[in-house]
């Protein structure tokens, strides 16, 4: 995963590789060789982490997989190319340019490459899915209109989001202060990871006659809907974190899986594609959305 330092250019026998401030001068470096020798050593722990994660989690992992391994080597390698643009044709480590802009840049890259390595990891596993279950089903009464609401949260992903969230604010508080230099570009990654976090904590699910709403978070949002006639199966499936590839929104060969809890899921078919939600009395919500459409079902 080392690039070679020394591509074009001369670079000095230490370069810098951390800024104390967002325009300021270099206060730390390293030797040349540990430069290169480091994010090789990066790249071999996240493999090895990656690989023993895949194994256990089996084929529904292939999609945080490859997000995983193309994030991180973007981040590697981009913040390598930062450090070496940054020290190209200086005589001494302290004379290195600042690498903030270049830095925010490898961040940008790194996410898209995550979220690339997500989708084609998802695209790769479509269609591995057999025919839609036969699900429940229950007597809808003349002229009367039933509605079915459940919610699931998970605790744990309640507390990281909090903890994410305390980071943020501690961070920008140091930066308003002065208390901190480059490291404001922690704040941004801390802040997403903890609205991202908190967004898919928890899930609320409800089946009317128009169909399946799932709202997320503890505001309600984002939403998803699927029309009642857009259906065209809904059923209960036994599924676990280590099966859809972890906790929280998950891609993979099952489809879409909101994981908070392990257990009965909610799974419906429509166009296609699966959507599963892990929230309780899912048998009855299947039951009404099948009922709805006049589905095939069962008792």
């Amino acid at each position: 995963m080392a690039m070679p330092l020394a591509a074009s250019g001369r670079l000095p026998e230490r370069v810098a590789t951390h800024w104390g401030g967002l325009s300021g001068p270099p206060d730390g470096s390293m030797p040349l060789w540990a430069a290169a020798l480091f994010p090789a050593l990066i790249w071999a722990v996240l493999v090895l982490a990656v690989a023993i994660a895949a194994r256990r989690t089996g084929g529904a992992a292939r999609g945080w997989v490859a997000g995983s391994l193309l994030s991180g080597g973007v981040l590697l390698a981009g913040a390598q190319a930062s450090i070496v643009r940054a020290n190209l044709d200086h005589e001494d480590w302290r004379q290195a340019e600042s690498a903030t802009g270049w830095v925010v840049v490898v961040f940008v890259a790194a996410a898209l490459a995550a979220l690339g390595g997500v989708l084609v990891g998802r695209r790769g596993a479509v269609g591995s899915r057999g025919p839609a279950v036969v699900g429940p089903s229950m007597d809808i009464p003349s002229g009367e209109r039933l509605v079915w609401l459940s919610r699931a949260s998970n605790a744990w992903l309640q507390l990281i989001a909090a903890v994410a969230g305390l980071v943020a604010v501690a961070g920008a508080l140091a930066g308003l202060g002065g208390l901190m230099g480059s490291e404001w570009l922690l704040v941004a990654p801390f802040a997403l990871a903890s609205l991202l976090t908190l967004a898919f904590s928890s899930v609320r699910a409800r089946v009317t006659g128009r169909g399946l709403e799932v709202a997320f978070g503890p505001l309600g949002l984002p939403v998803r809907r699927w029309a009642a006639e857009d259906i065209e199966s809904a059923w209960v499936e036994e599924r676990t974190a280590a099966r859809v590839g972890g906790w929280g929104y998950r891609l993979n060969g099952l489809g879409t899986t909101v994981m908070l809890r392990g257990g009965e899921c909610l799974v419906v078919r429509s166009k296609g594609k699966d959507f599963a939600v892990s929230v309780d009395d899912a048998e009855r919500g299947a039951a009404l959305l099948n009922s709805l459409g006049g589905r095939p079902t069962r008792p």
